[in-house]
């Protein structure tokens, strides 16, 4: 949890557990108790990986705030944001071999190589800049702005690919607000086959730009998606999004525990605002 809060890496952390009273009390260490080193770290997280516990303790914290009354209300938003991961020096042969589900010829030949080789991870643009990692797919609800879905992919991967994933039943309004980029008439099926309600922006194309009322509308829609990038924005502040594993199991749970995180230190915010309010 202190990893997800500040992004530390193994090495940090265990320079940061023999240097801070704070973190040694949050971990329930003594100043004569030994300190876990980053090996030990490594693995523990590595166990917690291959049992994908960290979905399960996800959901276990999600239903401690329902039981908390904060339940999933008002509606749902949805975006994604991109995870950067260590850049990957590959030709362009090696790259196309990685994408196909293949390993670039040589590289199982060296083993310490082919283990520090991400060929999970993917570039994609965004705003005419290249971005190389995963995405983070959230749905956020629109009352208290708590992480309520999330799923993981390669950064490459559409945003609309994850929107059934990510689509929370137990929401008690229909509302589904996203950009433009979630439009498609695929993602309109979907939400009407579950009965809700499509806020959507919608886009204009090569010939037909948006309608000013459209624009308009638009503009109403980004009043209440503009919350989900408050989630981001916080995310970012707990020492960034960058992930240094390798894999996707591997990001899923780095990824995991910082929306875990992040919906922990929106809890004592809300209660906080509670406590304030009487």
């Amino acid at each position: 949890m202190l990893q997800a809060l500040y992004n530390l890496s193994d090495d940090a952390m265990e320079y940061q557990l023999r240097d801070r009273l704070s973190f040694m009390r949050f971990a329930g260490l003594g100043l004569e108790d030994a300190v876990p080193d980053a090996k030990t770290l490594w693995l523990y997280r590595e166990a917690l990986t291959q049992a994908m516990a960290v979905d399960k303790l996800f959901h276990l914290f999600d239903n401690y705030l329902k039981d908390q009354g904060y339940l999933a209300m008002g509606g749902q938003i949805i975006d994604a944001a991109i995870v950067p991961a260590p850049h990957q020096r590959g030709s362009r042969h090696d790259n196309a071999k990685i994408k196909a589900g293949g390993t670039p010829a040589g590289w199982e030949a060296h083993p310490a190589k082919n283990r520090q080789k991400d060929k999970d991870a993917r570039w994609t643009r965004k705003h005419g800049k290249s971005h190389f990692g995963y995405k983070n797919h959230i749905n956020v609800d629109r009352r208290h702005k708590l992480v309520r879905r999330y799923a993981i992919s390669s950064a490459s991967a559409h945003y609309s690919q994850k929107l059934d994933d990510v689509l929370d039943r137990a929401n008690t309004a229909s509302g589904v607000w996203a950009d433009s980029a979630y439009r498609s008439e695929a993602s309109e099926a979907v939400l009407a086959e579950r009965g809700l309600t499509s806020h959507i922006h919608r886009r204009g194309s090569r010939g037909k730009p948006l309608t000013s009322a459209q624009e308009a509308a638009n503009k109403t829609r980004s009043k209440v998606r503009v919350r989900v990038e408050h989630v981001f924005g916080c995310q970012h502040s707990m020492g960034g999004k960058f992930v240094r594993t390798i894999g996707i199991l591997r990001a899923t749970t780095k990824i995991g525990m910082q929306n875990l995180a992040y919906n922990m230190r929106r809890l004592v915010v809300l209660e906080r605002t509670a406590i304030l309010a009487t």
